[in-house]
């Protein structure tokens, strides 16, 4: 059974991805990590995209369909189904997966910071961007959540932990997709990876970096096209992957990462697992 961490770079599409992520792609080229592009469901929203990430069905299934949509999922997801395998999990992302995957409403008296044992997310480290607006974006710090997941490996030893950075969306979102600020927020967030991804390999980590969609070049997303839905998904681990030139389904990340973990992956999730799963 393998340790699975998954890191989402909220809004940062394939093709920059591709661009601007050097030293991932430098563990591409030397053939470290692998690489596939993967399709976003619709909306290429980031709520409804958070949701079908860890529960594996569309939006028109599990409901949540628009960013003010919040409320507890009903569907099994990654969190449910690790501990229901007797694993155990954590997450430093936004507060929408707390209320998604945890407990709604989002109260951050309760919320903000999680050390539980009995719940699906037993320890989480949540922001929630109140207060966001153009002359404040509200992000945290990419390298300050990344040594958060950090300090959580080490204090708790999660089987999966999910790590969530806004950065590059809220970025496209003020700037612009294709805007020398998303080039910089790419490139620091590139940076902390090459910090932290080389530990989190020598204490045994599977490690999947990936978006939840991509975005315009004006820095809009939620439709159909390709530069909307289409993001990368790189994978470092042993596992059998598909061809280079497959395009996977989005989908498909939960059952993927519940596979490697060896727990039972539902019947809900009925997406093929695109790593074969370590059993």
């Amino acid at each position: 059974m393998a340790k699975v961490v998954l890191v989402v770079l909220d809004g940062l599409g394939y093709s920059y991805s591709r661009r601007l992520l050097g030293n991932v792609e430098g563990w591409v080229a030397n053939g470290e990590a692998k690489v596939w592009r993967m399709q976003s469901v619709l909306p290429s929203t980031s709520g409804p995209c958070y949701a079908s990430i860890h529960t594996g069905v569309e939006p028109q299934i599990h409901g949540i369909r628009t960013n003010a949509d919040s409320f507890r999922l009903e569907q099994p997801d990654i969190f449910s189904a690790a501990r229901a395998a007797g694993r155990t999990t954590a997450a430093v992302a936004h507060s929408y997966f707390s209320a998604y995957f945890q407990r709604a409403p989002f109260d951050p008296l309760m919320d903000l910071e999680v050390d539980d044992e009995t719940l699906p997310i037993q320890h989480g480290r949540f922001y929630t961007m109140e207060g966001e607006f153009s002359g404040n974006l509200a992000v945290p710090s990419d390298a300050d959540i990344f040594a958060q997941t950090s300090i959580l490996m080490r204090r708790h030893a999660p089987d999966y932990i999910l790590l969530h950075s806004c950065t590059t969306d809220s970025i496209g979102h003020a700037f612009g997709s294709d805007s020398i600020e998303m080039d910089k927020a790419a490139y620091l967030v590139d940076g902390v990876i090459s910090r932290y991804l080389p530990m989190w390999r020598d204490q045994g980590y599977e490690v999947m970096i990936t978006a939840d969609h991509g975005q315009s070049g004006r820095g809009h997303h939620g439709g159909t096209d390709d530069i909307m839905r289409d993001v990368a998904l790189y994978y470092f681990g042993a596992g059998d992957g598909p061809l280079d030139d497959a395009v996977l389904d989005q989908r498909a990340i939960a059952p993927t990462v519940l596979g490697r973990l060896g727990a039972e992956i539902p019947a809900s999730m009925a997406v093929a697992p695109f790593i074969s799963p370590d059993w």
